[in-house]
């Protein structure tokens, strides 16, 4: 079990290099020009120097910055929302131009006060990025939106480039570490998606260090592969405020690299694994390696 002392000190290979060039301090400021929200702050990640200093990506979190649920790893805010803004699909969509983003991956706070859990607002943002910057790939990161397949065909039909849901953890765990989601449903919610829109990749992240067992991973694979998930990427818990929960485990580069290569054989397309590794972690480089498996190459 873990120690007060684990949480305190981390080891080595969690160390982050801060990197607040011009490139940061630029993208922060236009994110509080425009009114956007990113899950990059929001949720505290580890790589959020590195993707906005040096790669000058962002995850867009759209809807609000208040979620209607209280899952017990995730640092976003949570109460009744009462934010909706139809504007900000084209405020993202401006952002994105001015950025010059090849890739952009666009998330939200769970909805569950709106009948829709937001699909309508997801799905216009799609195709506002698509009117402004026609060559910009989309990858989407919804809620499962109350698990209603009405809400999950609105945002299909908005032909984003990777439908992105998370897993989060293995199933023993997930009664105790998400709120309202269940295993099930993302599976089932996964399946749909690729049913819809069979040339469509899926994607789908587990963060490891919650007192999962390997072997409970490689299960989280095996049900993953079971409907049709092509992306997968496995990172490190890191436990954002002393009132969530505590990290049971640190794994070792070394365990992240057998991961990746455990999942590689299942057959995903791309597999991301590593301390820092976060869903929409080199989200660029996941959407060119699963376009090239698509195509045969």
């Amino acid at each position: 079990m873990a120690t007060k002392e684990e949480h305190v000190r981390k080891p080595e290979w969690l160390k982050i290099k801060l990197n607040t060039n011009e490139n940061y301090t630029d993208l922060k400021k236009m994110m509080r020009e425009k009114n956007l929200h990113t899950v990059c702050e929001e949720a505290k990640c580890p790589n959020i120097h590195e993707c906005w200093a040096v790669r000058r990506t962002a995850t867009f979190m759209i809807l609000g910055d208040v979620c209607t649920r209280a899952c017990r790893f995730c640092a976003v805010k949570t109460g009744l929302p009462t934010e909706l803004d139809l504007q900000e699909p084209e405020r993202v969509a401006e952002s994105v131009r001015i950025m010059n983003l090849k890739h952009a991956v666009i998330t939200a706070v769970a909805r569950d006060d709106l009948k829709d859990g937001g699909a309508g607002v997801f799905a216009e943002t799609v195709r506002a990025i698509r009117r402004a910057n026609p060559l910009t790939s989309i990858e989407v990161l919804p809620s499962d939106m109350g698990g209603v397949e009405e809400n999950l065909k609105t945002l299909m039909d908005a032909r984003p480039d990777i439908l992105n849901h998370n897993i989060e953890t293995v199933r023993r765990l997930t009664p105790r570490v998400r709120a309202r989601a269940t295993y099930d449903r993302t599976l089932e919610f996964l399946r749909r998606a690729k049913e819809m829109q069979p040339d469509i990749p899926t994607k789908s992240s587990i963060m490891i260090g919650l007192g999962e067992t390997k072997e409970e991973i490689i299960d989280v694979m095996d049900d993953l592969r079971a409907n049709n998930v092509d992306i997968m990427a496995i990172g490190q818990y890191l436990q954002p405020t002393r009132k969530h929960l505590k990290v049971q485990k640190y794994y070792h580069p070394n365990e992240f690299e057998e991961l990746k290569e455990i999942a590689l054989s299942k057959g995903f397309s791309h597999v991301e694994a590593g301390p820092l590794v976060r869903s929409s972690y080199h989200a660029d480089e996941q959407v060119n390696s699963a376009t090239k498996a698509k195509r045969g190459e």
